[in-house]
């Protein structure tokens, strides 16, 4: 079974496309709602957590403080840096564990917002990068998430710039309203397939 990996750097709509792909038929794996369901799961990783960022890190409840944790990581790059050590195993722990539960699909993808930064590529066959320009993806995240343009430019530097995505990844989606997306995920869909059936 071939695994994709699909990502885009905030506002470029890698959601959005990962529903395109499920629509036919093609299993997908949201890396974010995997981190925050295995940091109330996971038993390894929660422990990991309490050691590196004290036991108040979650709640009597079982819940994850995740005001605690951020006003750590937040603006803090060598926290931030120990909180992904230790979220992204317990992420692709999740993520093989599910692939193993797939049966008879002919690819899956896991659709991961640092997907190159985590280096969790490396566990996909094939990679796509969705691009959009800055502006365009500004405007779309102000609209959705009601964040500031300086806190999306600041999620946005803590990426890897497009240019470096689009040279690692294996395929491009342009998601900036000047080309259809349909038409684009299609031709993809029917590449992987061709890809999967070797």
């Amino acid at each position: 079974m071939l695994k994709v990996g699909i990502t885009g750097n905030i506002g470029s709509g890698k959601t959005t496309i990962s529903k395109v792909f499920e629509i036919l038929g093609v299993p997908v794996f949201y890396a974010d709602d995997a981190a925050k369901k295995v940091m109330v799961e996971d038993p390894i990783l929660i422990d990991a957590l309490k050691k590196e960022f004290g036991s108040e890190s979650y709640f009597d409840d079982g819940s994850l403080n995740r005001k605690h944790i951020a006003g750590i990581v937040f603006n803090n790059e060598a926290e931030l840096a120990k909180l992904n050590a230790i979220v992204h195993p317990a992420v692709f722990r999740a993520f093989d564990n599910w692939v193993a539960g797939i049966k008879n699909a002919p690819y899956v993808m896991k659709e991961a917002a640092l997907l190159f930064e985590s280096s969790s590529y490396k566990m996909c066959d094939k990679t796509i990068m969705i691009t959009a320009p800055l502006k365009l993806r500004i405007n779309r995240v102000t609209q959705r998430d009601n964040l500031t343009r300086v806190e999306i430019e600041n999620r946005n530097a803590r990426q890897f710039s497009e240019e470096k995505k689009v040279q690692l990844a294996d395929f491009t989606i342009r998601n900036d309203d000047t080309e259809l997306i349909i038409p684009q995920v299609l031709e993809l869909h029917k590449q992987l397939l061709a890809l999967s059936s070797h």
